[in-house]
């Protein structure tokens, strides 16, 4: 039989140097902001590109679930759908580039956005940024490009040092693309903001976990071998659903969700680790199988084609993320305590990802006075982080392809 191989594309540079930028620039012409008076959800509309691709955010006041409503062949326009937002009247503008006009708003329930085409164009990029280093809104970014006349032959334009390449859309499917050099790791500093985590006897989880991610990440870049993005990286809170979204956008390589335990009981402590339990994964599947942006790169008209080839990506994700709990758990072990059962299941949402190897590792009890002392001790969280340092390299040592699956004919 002859195998297959087929690799999911991603689109971590734009996801990446959105949120290490902390805005949305497009080209080398400012984007343009339109105020709504009476917005309710939507803060401000901006735009900004050229004749060959064009980007809309839409700032929020909270987060928003995005789906295409209109067909891939409609290039003179777009709707979408998003859940979540809504509008008290209708908002529209004028456009830029590629977008002719724009309008916002809400019918039944649901909030419609419709963008008119300047020539034949299409959405090549849809995706959520969370309110992150100062920036206390939330933004849907929507990317459109220019669709080629069909039987003509488009040579493509060299694009201007200051425009950020419009990465392929998840929905793509392509076959043997080049290796990225340096796998991307999303770490997520658990809790935040209005949501504190549990309370220890002298600090707030949320800021634990905030020094563990920062020493992890700041490890991890000094190896050169990895690509690092932070759900949060101030005391911010990011929805669950976002962080989730933040590591599908980035087509990461591998999801760390840090944590620090808490019980009724104060002589409980130990680190362990969760990766997915069974209802999980049907909570992911569910997911998968939507549009939207959590649906899976491989597509197929057959509901029952679709579910096998979400089961199989699914199946694959959950073995990976096992190999790398057990992994971690190998070498945390004798540095930091563990808990007797410390491989355990659960179907939290950061774990949620069908096609993106996630763990969660609560790193002690924060209500265990020993625990507390060593979570907030530098040297103890250096050498702890360093050892999860040691389990990623060893975990893509494997040579895996972590971002791709196999199909036989």
């Amino acid at each position: 039989m002859i195998r297959r191989v087929w690799r999911f594309v991603g689109d971590g540079k734009i996801v990446l140097a959105s949120l290490l930028a902390g805005f949305i620039l497009v080209g080398a012409t400012d984007i343009t902001p339109v105020e709504a008076a009476n917005k309710g959800d939507v803060v401000k509309v901006r735009l900004g590109g050229t004749q060959s691709q064009t980007r809309l955010v839409i700032d929020l006041g909270s987060s928003v679930r995005g789906e295409l409503l209109s067909r891939d062949t409609d290039y003179d326009k777009a709707v979408l759908g998003l859940s979540g937002v809504s509008v008290n009247d209708a908002l529209s503008g004028q456009g830029q580039g590629l977008i002719r006009s724009w309008k916002l708003d809400t019918t039944a329930g649901m909030t419609r956005l419709r963008l008119d085409f300047n020539g034949d164009a299409k959405v090549a990029k849809r995706f959520l940024l969370p309110p992150s280093d100062g920036i206390s809104t939330y933004r849907y970014v929507v990317d459109v490009v220019s669709v080629a006349p069909q039987n003509t032959t488009v040579k493509p334009q060299p694009i201007e040092k200051a425009v950020p390449p419009l990465a392929p859309a998840r929905t793509e499917l392509v076959a043997e693309q080049p290796r990225r050099t340096k796998k991307v790791i999303v770490i997520d500093a658990g809790h935040g903001g209005h949501d504190p985590g549990a309370k220890g006897a002298n600090s707030w989880e949320k800021d634990v976990n905030l020094a563990a991610a920062r020493a992890l990440k700041t490890k991890l870049e000094a190896t050169g071998r990895y690509k690092v993005i932070m759900t949060r990286d101030t005391d911010a809170y990011v929805d669950k659903v976002a962080r989730v979204r933040i590591a599908r956008s980035a087509n990461a390589d591998l999801f760390i969700s840090l944590h620090s335990d808490s019980g009724p009981d104060a002589n409980v402590r130990g680190a362990s680790i969760y990766t997915l339990s069974d209802s999980g994964t049907e909570r992911a599947a569910k997911n998968a199988m939507n549009r939207g942006d959590w649906s899976l790169a491989v597509q197929s008209p057959d509901k029952i084609v679709g579910r096998i080839l979400v089961d199989l990506t699914q199946r694959a994700t959950k073995n990976r993320s096992a190999t790398f709990a057990e992994l971690m758990l190998d070498n945390l072990d004798g540095t930091t305590p563990l808990l007797k059962s410390s491989h355990r299941q659960a179907g939290f949402v950061v774990l949620l990802a069908a096609d993106v190897p996630a763990v969660l590792l609560e790193m002690g009890f924060i209500t265990n006075a020993e625990d507390e002392r060593l979570l907030n001790d530098s040297g103890q969280r250096g050498r702890m982080m360093g050892q999860v340092v040691k389990a990623i390299d060893q975990y893509f040592a494997n040579d895996v392809r972590y971002a791709s699956f196999a199909m036989m004919p």
